[in-house]
Order: C-alpha cells, then sequence, then structure tokens
C-alpha cells in the first residue's frame, strides 16, 4: 500500500525513440523502461515488472552506479526509501600493536523493487548525492536467515 503523496512527482519521462512503442494502442502494453545498472548486479524482477515511480533507482531513475561497492548490515528501516546500514571495521593502534573494533552507520537509499528487514545485509553502490546524507543506493539483498535471531554486533556478515 503506498502512502499518501507518494507519486507527487509524476509519472517518469519517456525515454523510447521509436514513438509507435508509446502511442496509445489497444493491443500493445507499453512496456517499462529500465537499465542494467553493470556491475555484474541483475535488475529485480520487482524494477522491470513494478509500477512504482523512484527517480533514485538505479534501474528506473537516472542515478548511475560508480565508484565504491559497501556490504553492510541493516539496522534501521524507519525512513521513507531510505535504510541505515552499520559497517564494521578493525583500526589498527600502533603504539600498542593491536586492533580495535570501530563502526561506521552510513544512510542508504532503498528503491521500492527490495523488501528490506533490520537483520538483512545489502550490498550497496555509491552514486551522486542523492540528498543531504545519501551517497549510496541498494544493489543486492541478501535476506536474514533467522538462525540467530539476537543480533550479534561485529558479527561477520
Amino acid at each position: 500500500m503506498q502512502r499518501p503523496g507518494a507519486n507527487i512527482f509524476g509519472p517518469l519521462p519517456l525515454r523510447q525513440l521509436n514513438p509507435s512503442r508509446w502511442l496509445p494502442s489497444s493491443t500493445y502494453k507499453a512496456s517499462r523502461w529500465y537499465k542494467d545498472v553493470g556491475l555484474g548486479f541483475k535488475t529485480p524482477r520487482a524494477a522491470i515488472d513494478g509500477d512504482y515511480i523512484d527517480k533514485k533507482c538505479p534501474w528506473t531513475g537516472m542515478v548511475s552506479v560508480r565508484g565504491r561497492i559497501l556490504t553492510g548490515k541493516v539496522v534501521s528501516t524507519k525512513m521513507e526509501r531510505t535504510i541505515v546500514i552499520r559497517r564494521e571495521y578493525l583500526h589498527y593502534i600502533p603504539k600498542y600493536n593491536r586492533y580495535e573494533k570501530r563502526h561506521t552507520n552510513t544512510p542508504v537509499h532503498c528503491s521500492p523493487c527490495f523488501r528490506v528487514d533490520i537483520g538483512d545485509t545489502i550490498v550497496a553502490g555509491q552514486t551522486r548525492p542523492l540528498s543531504k546524507t545519501v551517497r549510496f543506493t541498494v544493489l543486492k539483498v541478501n535476506k536474514d536467515r533467522g538462525l540467530v535471531k539476537a543480533a550479534k554486533k561485529f558479527s561477520k556478515f
């Protein structure tokens, strides 16, 4: 179910060059425009068959994926079309010749073609700045298997 005001931007612009493909016809059903983001990521079925409108979607919008590819665990889905992922890493302390555990939270744009829950592992690709804090978009979701319900901090992906 869509929220009120979800279609505030209206339909995306037509991207077909052949007018016979987008002219109204009783026998022809216009196909949805989508693209391949590359880097070995497949276009989700929901992006091809869906009817959502998202100008920041890497498959149906005008956003290109370039730069870094991140992997992280979803810790928050409270924002609309934006999730927060947690990335753990080890930081070396030369004085003590040891490592300390650190983490960083990164906001990531999540297209409506994905169903993401807390605890899922996602792969995100860098894009142009989508907002004040968002610079990444979800490219792949690995669902949580449900084996361990208690979320362990600094767990392996």
